[in-house]
């Protein structure tokens, strides 16, 4: 697009979404025009109601809302089917990191791609996307090699392993033909055997305040190879999820990956 995109964030007052208003601050190819927030929300530690200001509207659902290229979405299941209905009802594009969406809302998602164009990923980090696609070509060019996945984060996580360490394994195991479900191992105690041939391994870390670090291990006779990928900042996030906002706006409909947003950015 030529002009500014007309932006919308769903779960405006959450910790991505405070991170996207921060970026948008200078980031010049965007016009902010509508923030949609849950009751009893804050935003700078103030209550945030529906409101305009200039012209940005905080607002408690998507009633009078302005004309929006993009909604990028970081919500929660509920929110998220509410916008993805606004997006379908004015040919809106949709960027989403809500997770652990149930299946009814998965199939309205896919069958949402028919009409309008959406770009869900679990992890919006450029750097992880790339990691993905590494791992897919090496997991294929290696197809005998042993494949252990590591990853680490801060001790406050709740799940393990990680969303993104999953998604990992579903792409070395489709590399392979064959299926994560068949081919994890996510714990290994006491007297376990020889390795099975084929399996992809888990191993966790939690500690600290680290943000994320992922590291593939593809094992050989004599040889090892390690695609790894550490984050620092939590902001890569943001970015990631904005340059995808920036490359989904026009496009047509469909089911688009952060794959493909590094594939055309070049």
């Amino acid at each position: 697009m030529t002009r500014l995109v007309r932006l919308a964030i769903s779960g405006a007052s959450g910790r991505m979404g405070r991170a996207l208003l921060s970026l948008l601050g200078e980031d010049m190819r965007f016009e902010l025009v509508h923030a949609v927030v849950a009751p009893g929300s804050t935003h700078d530690g103030q209550p945030v109601f529906a409101s305009d200001a200039g012209s940005l509207r905080y607002a408690h659902d998507w009633t009078h809302a302005p004309p929006i290229d993009v909604v990028i979405d970081f919500s929660g299941s509920a929110a998220l089917a509410v916008a993805l209905e606004h997006c379908l009802a004015h040919g809106t594009a949709l960027v989403s990191g809500t997770t652990g969406i149930d299946a009814a809302l998965e199939a309205r998602l896919a069958e949402a791609g028919k009409s309008i164009a959406i770009l869900r990923a679990a992890n919006f980090s450029l750097g992880v996307a790339v990691l993905t696609r590494l791992l897919r070509e090496a997991s294929a060019a290696l197809p005998g090699w042993d494949l252990e996945i590591v990853e680490a984060h801060h001790g406050r996580k709740q799940d393990a392993p990680s969303g993104t360490a999953l998604a990992l394994g579903h792409a070395a195991a489709a590399a392979r033909r064959t299926t994560l479900e068949g081919a994890a191992v996510y714990s290994r105690e006491g007297l376990t055997g020889e390795r099975t041939e084929g399996c992809i391994g888990f191993a966790v870390v939690r500690g600290g305040d680290i943000v994320g670090e992922h590291t593939a291990m593809l094992i050989g006779q004599g040889e090892r190879l390690e695609l790894a990928h550490r984050a620092t900042d939590r902001s890569i996030f943001a970015r990631g999820a904005l340059q995808a906002a920036h490359w989904l706006a026009g496009r047509e409909p469909g089911l688009w990956q952060l794959d493909d947003v590094i594939a055309t950015s070049r």
